[in-house]
């Protein structure tokens, strides 16, 4: 999960608490029996074990890597002794791994290689591109740094490498323009608004034969203030694994059940290559096995058949998602009535965000259904005097590919590299100007990295919103069908090449 977008417009008033609407037809569930068995306590007892796991493995539960299969027995392991129906779920995909370096004066800068780079290592004089803008515009996405062909200086006849800054095109349109002016390498640094500031990871959407790289709006900054004072040598060395493996999706179906009106609870299973991924996405995965297991130790009648699942390759694209969905039958489509997605439940410095199902905050709008899923979360957090906020429905993460073919899907998120602003720590806590994540993709991502208080509330919020939708029986509609008021969902809307920022 990358880069995920948090609308913050207008956050005070998002955060409100939000009555019961009657644009929502699901039925209103007891889930206070579930909702007092899924707790902090027996969410951190698998998020041990995942811990434990990447210990033993190098300190990574990656897909396609030893700790990423010892996470699947896991988990699989408890879903069958629950009594679920489980499959194992094979797929190959692109195994990608960075030991990429940036090296000024023998001083390390933090970098990652931008996927789809060249490999290889370039040192040589640093040219900075036409542009850039230092402090950032107030608007996200505007610096125009290495968009134009123009911007660029014809490079020196010895190895070179252009600097450029985030903003208004493609990294793949800035990389080709410094191509074209003769550099051997590029360096991208995050154009600076909060959220915008870290170490930029993102795609060029196509092999590219040259060294790419991202690095933090402050690196970048000294970067170029030092080529205003003189002539600045680089060593930049790119030091990727691309090679093709095998991994899979966990997928445990309830035994009772309606089979044609089947209910998808996802989360990710796999983690960066750098680090354990206990909040992400360990706490998705371990709450929402809780769930599972506590349904079956409650004897919890679903209506709808649920099916729990554990994607794998997230972090590189939602490649496991995707593979299910692109694998159903047309049958198998229809039977699908909604998906929840639980991707990162404890962040450190959180915020309760809810998926922008019906679009209000000026962000795409779900397939029908989805808005009375995002209700259900307001409702029940407003129940408890708890505020909300929105996070964009854009399909960044996994249930990017069932909007996609126009099956509804909400979820919550606590936050990732974003930054808290001093609006949602007054209404949330915390500490603003600080990430609601600090090791969010990084090696300190570990059962050290959780607010207990947050897989509490978002725990009980998970119980709520399953057993809700696995025991309603008017559905999303009055007249209880989908296909009632289905409407056309287009592609075009989404972009979900692994939440990777792309501009």
């Amino acid at each position: 999960m990358r880069g995920r977008a948090v609308l913050l417009t207008g956050v005070v008033a998002a955060a409100m608490l939000i009555p019961v609407t009657s644009a929502s037809a699901v039925d209103e569930i007891n889930t206070q029996r579930l909702r007092n068995a899924v707790n902090s306590a027996g969410i951190l007892s698998h998020e041990r074990v995942l811990q434990r796991i990447a210990n033993n493995n190098g300190g990574t539960r990656a897909s396609g890597t030893p700790g990423y299969q010892a996470s699947v027995d896991y988990v699989a392991g408890k879903l069958r002794a629950a009594h679920y129906d489980v499959s194992i779920q094979e797929f190959e995909f692109p195994f990608f791994d960075d030991n990429s370096t940036l090296t000024v004066g023998g001083t390390a800068i933090e970098t990652g290689a931008l996927t789809f780079s060249g490999e290889g290592t370039v040192s040589g004089a640093l040219v900075p591109a036409a542009g850039i803008q230092i402090p950032p515009p107030a608007q996200a996405g505007t610096p125009t740094s290495g968009c134009s062909a123009t911007d660029f200086t014809p490079a020196p006849a010895e190895p070179s490498v252009a600097l450029v800054q985030r903003g208004t095109c493609n990294f793949s349109v800035k990389v080709d323009n410094a191509i074209a002016a003769g550099y051997d390498a590029v360096i991208i640094f995050n154009e600076g608004q909060p959220g915008r500031d870290g170490v930029l990871a993102g795609t060029l959407g196509t092999q590219y034969n040259v060294p790419v790289i991202g690095i933090s709006y402050a690196d970048g900054v000294d970067l170029y203030d030092a080529t205003q004072a003189g002539a600045l040598d680089v060593d930049v060395n790119v030091d990727i694994t691309n090679d093709t493996r095998t991994t899979y999706n966990v997928i445990a179906d309830s035994k009772g059940g309606d089979p044609n009106k089947v209910l998808v609870v996802g989360a990710h299973l796999d983690s960066v290559t750098k680090g354990p991924g206990i909040n992400d996405n360990g706490s998705g995965t371990a709450t929402n096995l809780e769930t599972a297991i506590q349904m079956d130790k409650l004897n919890i009648k679903p209506l709808q058949k649920v099916r729990f699942a554990f994607w794998g390759a997230e972090e590189l694209g939602l490649l496991g998602s995707t593979h299910y969905v692109e694998s159903l039958s047309d049958d198998g489509v229809e039977q699908i009535f909604a998906n929840l997605n639980f991707d990162m439940l404890g962040s450190p410095n959180y915020v309760r965000f809810v998926y922008d199902g019906d679009g209000s905050s000026e962000g795409p709008k779900g397939p029908p259904g989805s808005a009375q899923i995002e209700s259900i979360f307001n409702d029940y957090f407003a129940s408890k005097n708890l505020a909300t906020a929105p996070t964009a429905f854009d399909g960044r993460s996994d249930y990017g590919p069932f909007i996609a073919i126009g099956i509804p899907a909400g979820g919550l998120f606590s936050g990732a590299e974003g930054i808290k602003t001093e609006e949602e720590a007054a209404i949330y806590g915390g500490t603003a100007g600080e990430p609601y994540d600090a090791c969010y993709h990084q090696a300190c991502d570990t059962t050290n990295n959780l607010s207990t208080k947050a897989l509490g509330e978002m725990g009980d919020a998970v119980a709520h919103s399953v057993m809700t939708l696995a025991r309603t029986k008017t559905g999303f509609y009055e007249d209880g069908s989908r296909m009632a008021a289905r409407q056309a969902i287009s592609m075009d809307q989404f972009d979900f090449r692994g939440g990777q920022a792309v501009r």
